[in-house]
């Protein structure tokens, strides 16, 4: 039974394969992901891709518009099926946790800088930067957010 992905995949100009219709599969459920926690889920399921397989299928996902990739401060490139409406990320600065922000401003690219130094700006991308409400509550209660 064919996929709802694999139009996805033909219009993107890839191949349809295995691997790439199930990483696809992994961030619809695990937004935000790298790719060992990618790796880890695709075998726990039973699909049989090395580490460096799932990086390939990521690249090539990645240059085929299909994912994107974000690269919070000190953490793992991430990736996620969310694409092309110039959203933001929080980042938990207790255990990691990312949670997109919709568009600041409501259109892309969500901010103007007050000097572009002659780039024509077509994206921006902001991180904000707190604890997420679970290491908030384990403050509250615990006095001090898990490591």
């Amino acid at each position: 039974m064919p996929s709802d992905l694999e139009p996805l995949l033909r219009g993107a100009g890839l191949r349809i394969t295995a691997g790439r219709l199930a990483v696809l599969e992994v961030l619809e459920a695990m937004p935000h992901s790298d790719a060992e926690s990618i790796h880890r889920a695709l075998d726990a399921a039973g699909h049989r891709l090395t580490l460096q397989a799932v990086h390939n299928v990521l690249g090539d996902l990645t240059q085929g518009g299909l994912l994107r990739r974000i690269e919070p401060a000190r953490s793992a490139a991430r990736y996620e099926r969310r694409i092309g409406d110039n959203h933001h990320h929080a980042v938990c600065t207790a255990c990691g946790a990312v949670a997109d922000i919709d568009c600041v401003v409501g259109h892309s690219p969500c901010l103007t800088p007050s000097d572009s130094g002659g780039f024509e700006i077509q994206t921006a991308e902001v991180t904000f930067w707190g604890l997420c409400p679970g290491c908030r509550a384990h403050r509250n209660t615990e006095g001090a957010p898990p490591a």
